[in-house]
C-alpha cells in the first residue's frame, strides 16, 4: 500500500507545480523541451526504483509499460489540438485544461486499471476479448488514422449541453460563468471535459495493451501515470509540429498489433519483454523515419513546382 500512496503523492505534487509554474503563459520552445527532457529522464528512472524495490523482471516490465502508454499517448496530442483549435481556448489556458484534463484521467485510469486486473483474474477469457479490441483498433487506426472527429457529435459533449447549458464565450479564466441571469459552462469546461473525456476513449486502448505485458497492477497504474505527465509539456514542444508525423498512426497500429497477438496467443507463446520493447521502439522509429522522408519528398517537389511556373508562364 506504501508504494501506491508514494507515487499517489508524488504525481499530485508534480501536477501542482506543472499547474503553478505555467499559469497564465505559454512555455516557449527551449522550457517545453527541458521539461519533456526532464519527465523523461524521471519516467525511464522509476524502473532503477523499482529495481532497487523488486527484481529486474518489474523493472523491465515497467520500462516496455511505459514505451507503450508513451507512444500511444502521442496520438492524444493530435486530439488536443483539435480540441483547442474547435474551442479556441485561448494560448494562455492551455496549460491548465491539460494539468486537469490529466489530473482527471489519471484518476479515471487508476479505476479501469484495478477493474481489468479483477477481470482478467478472474474470467481468462477476458484476455482474448481484449486480444480482439486491440486488433480491431490497430486495424482501424492503420486504415482511418487521419480521419478527424467532431468534438460537437460527441456523446461526452452532448450529455454536457444536456445538464449544464453553455456560455458563447469565455469569462476569463473561469469555468462557471453567469448570462442572463443564469449559471452556464464556459467554453473552458466543455474544452476540460472533452480532454477527459477523449482519454478515458484512449485509455480502454491503451490499458489493454499494458496489460499484455505485465498483470502487475502497480507496474501499470506507475506507467501509465509517468507517460500522462510528460505529455503536456511534449504538447507545447510538438504543437504545430504535428502534422508532420503522418506516419505515425501505422507505428501505433503495428504496436497494438503486436500486443493484441500476445493476448490472444498468451496460452501458447510468452515472448520476452526484450522483444517487446525492439518492436515498439522499431515501429516508431520506422514511422518517424518515414514521414520525415515524406516531408522532405513533398518539400522538394514543391519546390520544383515553384520553379517550373515561370517557365510556363513564360
Amino acid at each position: 500500500m506504501l508504494p501506491w500512496i508514494a507515487l499517489s503523492v508524488f504525481v499530485g505534487v508534480a501536477l501542482a507545480i506543472d499547474l503553478h509554474a505555467g499559469r497564465g503563459r505559454t512555455p516557449s520552445m527551449r522550457s517545453a523541451l527541458a521539461w519533456s527532457l526532464v519527465w523523461t529522464a524521471i519516467g525511464i528512472a522509476f524502473a532503477a526504483v523499482l529495481l532497487a524495490l523488486d527484481d529486474g523482471r518489474a523493472a523491465s516490465e515497467y520500462l516496455a509499460g511505459y514505451l507503450v502508454e508513451k507512444s500511444l499517448s502521442l496520438d492524444n496530442l493530435f486530439v488536443f489540438a483539435m480540441l483547442f483549435a474547435f474551442f479556441a481556448v485561448p494560448a494562455e489556458q492551455r496549460r491548465r485544461v491539460l494539468v486537469y484534463g490529466v489530473a482527471g484521467a489519471i484518476v479515471l485510469r487508476a479505476v479501469f486499471i484495478v477493474a481489468g486486473a479483477a477481470a482478467l483474474d478472474t474470467f481468462h477469457a477476458t484476455t482474448y476479448v481484449l486480444g480482439a479490441l486491440l486488433a480491431f483498433t490497430a486495424v482501424k487506426i492503420a486504415r482511418q488514422g487521419g480521419e478527424e472527429v467532431d468534438p460537437d457529435r460527441t456523446l461526452a459533449m452532448r450529455t454536457l449541453r444536456r445538464f449544464v447549458p453553455l456560455a458563447a464565450g469565455y469569462d476569463g479564466d473561469k469555468l462557471i460563468t453567469r448570462e442572463r441571469g443564469r449559471r452556464m459552462a464556459t467554453p473552458l469546461l466543455a474544452a476540460l471535459v472533452m480532454v477527459a473525456a477523449f482519454d478515458l476513449m484512449f485509455a480502454i486502448d491503451s490499458i489493454p495493451a499494458i496489460f499484455a505485458i505485465t498483470r502487475d497492477t502497480f507496474v501499470v497504474f506507475a506507467a501509465n501515470a509517468f507517460s500522462l505527465l510528460g505529455m503536456i509539456s511534449l504538447y507545447f514542444l510538438l504543437d504545430g509540429l504535428l502534422d508532420r508525423f503522418r506516419y505515425l498512426h501505422l507505428g501505433l497500429a503495428a504496436i497494438l498489433g503486436y500486443v493484441a497477438g500476445k493476448l490472444i496467443l498468451v496460452d501458447v507463446w510468452h515472448p520476452p519483454i526484450g522483444l517487446s520493447l525492439v518492436v515498439i521502439a522499431g515501429a516508431l522509429t520506422a514511422a518517424a523515419l518515414a514521414s520525415v522522408i515524406a516531408e522532405r519528398r513533398a518539400a522538394r517537389e514543391l519546390r520544383a513546382n515553384r520553379q517550373d511556373e515561370p517557365a510556363l508562364e513564360g
